[in-house]
């Protein structure tokens, strides 16, 4: 959702930004998880109308979550009218157009989670049968869930650490390991233990990828054109998820699943250079050190501040003194 990335950007510290969105991907993944689990539940204890109906109120409580933040963001002193468009060439300039091309790249081969389970579940049919291959293939496929959500979170922390170029680097082994998990899924196997490492790897690379594209952009993009480049990116995954999987699946039923994931692989692969070839032309950004604030994103105390001052002006005095004498 571009608006709720925007958001998210206008209100979390720029240092912060790895965590802000890892935090939002890591819980996202535990409601792809408990989600189901829980609709299950509520459907066998109070029927279906009853658990529909009881499915309003999350929706309601992440209204109210979602106006309460609006409310408690700084405004700005000056209101400024701009007029609403989507702003496409500024954001195809610069480290910010780079990493679209490369995220580009990127989607064309990030292929549906549906054809890994189709994977799963045609590999396994002929030792366990139709039936339990299907139930193997979606306890894999919450395998996936649950590595992407323990991924989101170390993955934004490590991008802030890294600084500036953290996102970027954070996305690329990402994408290194989606171009391991399709080599993985490209291979034919009836053990589930080995076709479980693709999956986990899979969801790794996921939650790696979601939360680092998320925090490159907000970074990247200077405020007036966020909103149009987190748009953007949205229009990106939407195509490049669908033409990754329509030529994938034109491909599997052609030739062979093995084609289809080594298309994918390649894709992975270009991504791959892409991606280190703008983490690498990447401009350096403001060292926050310097501006009051810490890596943590807190602004340092003022008396932290002063006392670096007194300490300054202590060498600074005695060489105006002596410049003094000897005149």
């Amino acid at each position: 959702m571009p608006a709720r990335n925007a958001l998210l950007a206008d209100v979390v510290h720029p240092a912060a930004y790895g965590r802000a969105y890892g935090f939002e991907r890591m819980m996202d993944n535990l409601g792809a998880i408990f989600g189901p689990l829980l609709a299950l539940a509520l459907v066998a204890s109070v029927g279906l109308r009853w658990a529909i109906a009881l499915s309003v109120i999350p929706g309601l409580l992440a209204a109210a979550a979602i106006v309460y933040a609006i409310r408690n963001t700084p405004r700005p002193t000056k209101a400024e009218r701009i007029a609403i468009r989507i702003r496409i060439r500024p954001v195809l300039r610069g480290d910010l157009g780079r990493l679209m091309g490369a995220i580009t790249a990127f989607e064309v081969g990030n292929v549906a989670a549906t054809l890994l389970i189709l994977r799963a579940t045609e590999q396994l049919t002929p030792d366990h049968g139709a039936t339990t291959a299907t139930t193997i293939a979606l306890a894999l496929y919450a395998v996936y869930n649950l590595a992407a959500t323990l991924a989101s979170l170390p993955a934004g922390y490590t991008a802030d650490r890294i600084g500036v170029r953290g996102p970027v680097w954070v996305l690329a082994a990402g994408v290194a390991l989606f171009l391991a998990a399709y080599l993985g899924f490209a291979a034919d196997t009836t053990t589930i233990v080995l076709m479980a490492l693709p999956f986990a790897t899979a969801g790794l690379a996921i939650g790696c990828v979601e939360t680092a594209q998320h925090a490159a952009v907000a970074a990247l993009a200077p405020t007036e054109l966020r909103g149009s480049a987190f748009g953007l990116l949205a229009a990106i995954q939407a195509a490049g998820n669908l033409a990754a999987s329509a030529i994938a699946g034109i491909l599997w039923t052609a030739v062979s699943p093995t084609a289809a994931f080594v298309y994918l692989a390649v894709w992975m692969a270009l991504a791959l250079v892409w991606m280190l070839h703008t983490a690498m032309r990447s401009a350096p950004g403001p060292d926050l050190r310097r501006s009051g604030i810490d890596t943590h994103g807190r602004r340092r105390s003022v008396a932290g501040v002063r006392g670096c001052r007194r300490e300054v002006k202590r060498f600074v005095r005695p060489r105006r003194v002596i410049q003094r004498r000897g005149d």
